[in-house]
């Protein structure tokens, strides 16, 4: 059984879905990329039995089968050849897939397409249209804050929360908290649940070059995307989320405007000197002035930098993480945000100066506790 593709065309497919392949499977197979051709219909599968993702695109074939490829030599090879016609020729006994270029051959050991793990069923309780901006924004402005620690799985993930009302945006690892709140896309039924990071990480990147709506189904076991001819199916957490509204304070009576990007530099630049495994930074507020400041007690390192701020409130002294500083004023678009506070034991609030009138974006950080000495 043969087909033709353009080597571009089937790589630019390719790359959409390799992210998914991991280096080292529980089962062989899921090393290999699936390829089902029916009515001149190319359909490419990678899964890693968590996350599922398909492509598809027309090619001339003369026939219909079902092959597993090897993922990794298939795409080098289509890396390494220029833009031309492919005539991939599969041995419907062995399995053995023949590549045929311009100026060369390649052979392959493939495996029977059976062997391959089945897509889940796209079985939908429920489905929301979103816009493919809103939810690569949404997903940029959360997933960095999601755990990586295995032990607290619900933290893994973000937090898709939906209602008659909003949809909402949910991460934290327990050190910072981010909620992006959507006020433009509701449903009709009330429901929660928790997207593991790698689906996202993988559905960002596939929104890019995306505009329109994506497709989002769901059911109590995965979440279905679909957009142009792509398909991400990733099984959902099956934890329970926290209360993060419950951490969230509501009466800060510190606040503070600045300039987004001079605060971003003025916190990178004070790291440098923080202590390496702590990375705090102490952030004291008086007046119209703060003062950022870092030390090393170990290497004898520290550093100071003062800057002038639009503040309301009593003069406060507290300690961040700068890394975690960064990663928020990083993701925050605005050219100027707030902070709000209330004591050095409490969250701080990050919040953009001006809300976009169909997002309400929050950001909290946790305080860490200032040596006197």
């Amino acid at each position: 059984m043969k087909f033709v593709v353009n080597s571009k065309t089937l790589l630019q497919n390719l790359q959409t879905i390799g992210g998914v392949v991991v280096s080292k499977p529980i089962l062989p197979i899921l090393d290999n990329f699936l390829f089902g051709i029916k009515e001149g219909n190319l359909k490419i599968t990678a899964t890693d039995l968590e996350t599922t993702i398909t492509t598809e695109l027309e090619v001339q074939a003369d026939g219909n089968i079902h092959v597993a490829i090897p993922s990794k030599m298939l795409m080098e090879t289509l890396r390494s050849l220029p833009d031309q016609p492919l005539t991939l020729d599969i041995d419907e006994n062995n399995f053995t897939v023949e590549i045929t270029s311009e100026t060369g051959r390649y052979k392959l050991n493939g495996e029977p397409g059976e062997d391959f793990p089945k897509t889940p069923s796209h079985t939908a309780d429920e489905s929301l249209q979103i816009p493919a901006e809103v939810l690569e924004d949404s997903i940029a402005k959360t997933l960095f804050a999601t755990s990586n620690d295995e032990l607290r799985q619900n933290l893994t993930g973000v937090f898709f929360e939906i209602d008659e009302n909003q949809l909402n945006f949910v991460a934290t690892d327990a050190n910072r908290l981010v909620r992006s709140q959507r006020l433009q896309i509701a449903s009709s039924s009330t429901t929660s649940f928790i997207v593991p990071k790698k689906a996202l990480t993988q559905l960002k990147s596939n929104l890019t070059a995306t505009t329109g709506n994506v497709q989002m189904d769901y059911n109590q076991n995965n979440v279905f995307f679909s957009f142009d001819k792509v398909k991400i199916i990733s099984r959902l957490i099956d934890e329970k989320y926290p209360d993060y509204n419950a951490v969230i304070p509501t009466d800060n009576p510190n606040k503070l405007t600045i300039d987004r990007s001079q605060f971003l530099q003025s916190v990178k630049r004070i790291a440098i000197y923080a202590n390496k495994t702590t990375q705090q930074i102490r952030l004291k507020l008086a007046g119209s002035e703060m003062t950022l400041s870092a030390e090393d007690l170990d290497m004898s390192n520290e550093g100071t930098e003062r800057l002038s701020v639009n503040y309301a409130g009593a003069d406060i002294e507290i300690g961040f993480n700068a890394r975690y500083l960064v990663d928020m004023l990083t993701n925050m678009t605005t050219s100027e945000v707030s902070l709000e506070l209330s004591d050095p034991n409490k969250a701080g609030i990050l919040l953009p100066s001006e809300q976009d009138e169909n997002e309400h974006l929050l950001m909290l950080i946790m305080p860490m506790m200032l040596n006197k000495g």
